[in-house]
């Protein structure tokens, strides 16, 4: 019981933290709010399981159900709270804290139950409801990026692992601990976890029509094309003829009529300023850049290097965006690989670039710091040919731009800011 309540309480936790980033970017800030508040939380949730220690069983289904119901629903929930009612921060807040407190309370009650099933010395007793713990821990963080998220996503990802929960809870207590709960009182936990599982199963048949209806509410009527893999969330909109919006996790990447003036910018001056034989792009999954940089008749070879290949194969397969892109991806002079930009270049083959364009969003823009980081600068420098250059975006903010320029000139580049 206690392997599989840490696995759940991890991947709640986790879920958490990517609907987070999914939708409003800032992965620090997101993963700082719900760890920090969830273990707070959770001693809280130690402290008040202390009153309820007198009939430890009962009190653990109770906890596992409500426990359940909360983290099962959680994903939905703030899905359709960012959706239609605003406030998601103080609503993600409000659930990490709950849900810490119920996961708080499970160790108090299970110390209580080992106990009664075996008297041994606590010290014992508490290294051996750690270790499960920890390796459950374990196991759901792992199952968590690599079999739950892109299998299930998360919505239905925290629908099933509360299923689990629910289950574990009501075999510990009506299987093992079958004698503590009244006959009343055990009916009453039969029907409510049964409840609790019926509830789940309704949210699971009905997530795909909330998400829809979220969906919707956000984009307009006109989603043409809506995918949440493991990497981001790809909502493209707009009529079959028209002005096409890209969107990765909520937020505005391509606007069809206007989308050409920041790729011709990001790319046009590094191409035009020396030879431009050998490409090397950072990003630009939607094949916009791409598209910018195929124009230069110099161009020989271009390597696309995108984290998600949904975005790419989104961009060979949607007529309206395929039109947009002028199908640069199906050139025949481009090489697109599936990997993080970073740990490519920290493995990328020993090859030299004429021009490196880092089409990634930068920090004041949602984008990752690690793409901005002096680390990713030099590790860029390094495939740059002689007189080589380098683009990439600095975003709005002015404190950014100097931070990125400051970078650039740590890696050994000369730098033009520009707008």
């Amino acid at each position: 019981a206690a392997f599989v309540c840490a696995a759940c309480g991890l991947v709640y936790e986790l879920e958490l933290v990517a609907l987070g980033d999914y939708l409003l970017g800032d992965t620090v800030t997101q993963t700082s709010v719900v760890l920090s508040v969830m273990v707070f939380a959770m001693g809280l949730g130690s402290l008040l399981a202390k009153r309820f220690t007198s009939r430890p069983a009962t009190a653990f289904a109770v906890v596992e159900c409500a426990l359940a119901l909360t983290g099962g629903l959680s994903v939905l929930a703030l899905y359709s709270c960012w959706a239609w009612i605003g406030g998601y921060q103080a609503a993600m807040v409000g659930l990490t804290c709950l849900i810490g407190i119920l996961i708080g309370a499970e160790i108090p009650l299970l110390m209580t139950l080992i106990q009664r099933i075996r008297r041994e010395d606590a010290g014992r007793a508490v290294a051996d409801l750690f270790a499960a713990d920890y390796v459950g821990a374990l196991i759901g963080g792992l199952a968590f990026p690599f079999l739950i998220l892109p299998c299930l996503g998360p919505g239905d990802g925290a629908l099933l692992t509360g299923a689990v929960n629910a289950v574990a809870g009501a075999a510990v207590v009506l299987w093992l601990f079958r004698e503590e709960p009244a006959p009343r009182i055990r009916r009453l936990l039969w029907g409510g976890c049964l409840a609790v599982l019926s509830l789940l199963a309704a949210a699971a048949a009905g997530s795909d029509a909330i998400e829809r209806a979220a969906r919707h509410a956000l984009y307009g009527d006109q989603v043409r094309h809506a995918t949440r893999g493991r990497h981001q969330e790809i909502v493209l909109t707009g009529p079959a003829e028209g002005p096409l919006r890209l969107y990765l996790d909520g937020r505005l990447a391509v606007c069809g009529p206007d989308e050409y003036r920041g790729n011709e910018a990001l790319v046009h001056p590094a191409m035009a300023a020396g030879p431009d034989t050998r490409v090397l792009l950072l990003g630009g999954g939607d094949g916009l850049a791409l598209r910018e940089v195929l124009r230069h008749r110099g161009v020989r070879s271009v390597r696309l290097v995108d984290a998600d290949p949904a975005l790419p194969l989104l961009a060979r397969t949607d007529p309206g965006l395929a039109d947009l892109t002028g199908h640069s991806l199906d050139d025949p002079r481009v090489r697109t690989t599936a990997a993080d930009p970073m740990a490519w270049l920290r493995g990328a083959p020993d090859e030299e670039y004429d021009v490196v364009v880092a089409d990634l969003p930068a920090p004041s823009d949602g984008g990752p710091v690690k793409f901005h980081s002096q680390e990713f600068y030099g590790l860029a420098t390094r495939l740059l040919a002689p007189g080589g250059r380098i683009a990439v975006r600095a975003g709005g903010d002015v404190e950014g731009l100097w931070r990125i320029d400051s970078g650039l000139r740590a890696a050994g580049l000369r730098t033009t800011p520009y707008a």
